[in-house]
Order: C-alpha cells, then structure tokens, then sequence
C-alpha cells in the first residue's frame, strides 16, 4: 500500500545506480491502493520480487517479514521496499531485524509507516504508530540518509543505508505506542489485541454512530 506522498518519497530518493542491475525486494507489496514497483522496475534492477502473507496484485511470492532470513538467507537482497507494512506487525522487533539483515552491506532500505494520528486500519491487524525518533533508534545501526514526515497523513518515511561494517542494535527495550493499548509499551499480548478487536473498537465505533444523534436531539 502507498499513497501518493509516498509514491513521491520514492521518486524524489530513490536512485537509479541504487537500483540498476541489482536485487531488489518488496516486502509487503500487496498493492491495495498504489505500489511503488512500476517506479522501481523503470530503473531495470535485475530482479524485483515482491513478498506478503497472501496473493493478489503485486505478490510474487509468499513470505511472512519475519520468515526473510529464513526463506532468503542473510544478505540477499541490494535494496529492501517496505510501504505502510510496520503498523501491521506484532513483533516489530523481529520484523525490524530480518528487514536490515536480508540487506546487503552498502544496500539500501526504504520504509514507510504510520504514525500517532492515524486510525485503525486493519489488514488484518493494526498494532503500532511510529515516530520520526522511534525511527531514527530503530535504525540507528544504519546510516539514515533520509527521514520525512508524510505531508498527507501521519506518518514517517525513512531511506537509510547499511553500513559496512554493520553491527545490530538491540531494541529490547524501546517501547512503541500501541493504538490496541493506546499508550507506549513495550508489547502487546494476545489478550490486548482480542480485546480491542472484540470489545473496544465495537463499543467506539456504536458510540461514534450514536453521540451525534443524541446531540443533534437537543
């Protein structure tokens, strides 16, 4: 997924000798409502290949984002794509760390997510609103070369290098605000998540649809 802000992020950043002739993935490219592929694939690397946990547009192949090292190995890809994706991911930590090491050194990252301000989205889940200092910590182990607000929405772009001599950040203890939980935390149990999806996010959304009707009444 990716708006037009973000589509705009990838014009503007994105280079050509980044791309050309070079191993590129998409990690979440179900292309819901825009992909950044057509731009990428105008730069003719020598491969594109885009990943997510179901078919359909823009899918060329299965895989989960905490399964890249696993399904890939490490280091396999020059540049690594991931639009509007983060939000979704429980276990941000891991996701966070297959996307730097399925990269190669001097490769570059390229990521779009969502920040506080932004509703729930879930596809099927929604778990996570990120920062501009969330993410500079969570890639600080990479050399950030770009980092943006989206003017559109809230949200945060981010292009960032691996540096050679990489060495991993461990991010145990940074917490993230959580729209289930609606404060900063460090995770969210299966229980949190049940009961946003069950009980509070029925009961806003009854009371979104009743509170202006009752006061257009008065």
């Amino acid at each position: 997924m990716c708006n037009s802000a973000c589509l705009q992020f990838a014009r503007s950043y994105l280079l050509e000798e980044e791309v050309k002739g070079k191993k590129v993935i998409e990690v979440g490219s179900l292309d819901v409502n825009g992909s950044v592929r057509g731009i990428v694939k105008n730069f003719e690397p020598l491969s594109y290949l885009g990943v997510d946990v179901i078919n359909g547009p823009g899918v060329d192949e299965i895989c989960d984002i905490n399964d890249l090292i696993n399904h890939f190995d490490k280091e396999s890809f020059d540049v690594v794509i991931s639009t509007e994706l983060l939000e979704h991911v429980r276990s941000w930590r891991n996701a966070v760390s297959n996307l730097k090491n399925v990269l190669r050194p001097n490769g570059t990252l390229l990521l779009t997510t969502r920040s506080k301000g932004f509703g729930y989205h879930g596809y099927p889940f929604d778990f996570w609103r990120y920062e501009v200092d969330d993410v500079n910590v969570l890639f600080s182990d990479l050399l950030i070369e770009v980092i943006e607000r989206d003017p559109l929405d809230p949200g945060v772009f981010v292009k960032a290098r691996k540096p050679i001599s990489f060495s991993e950040k461990n991010l145990d203890a940074h917490d993230l605000y959580s729209i289930i939980r609606q404060r900063r935390c460090r995770d969210i149990r299966e229980f949190d998540n049940l009961f946003f999806r069950v009980v509070k996010r029925p009961v806003r959304r009854f009371l979104s649809r009743i509170l202006p009707t009752q006061s257009s009444r008065r």
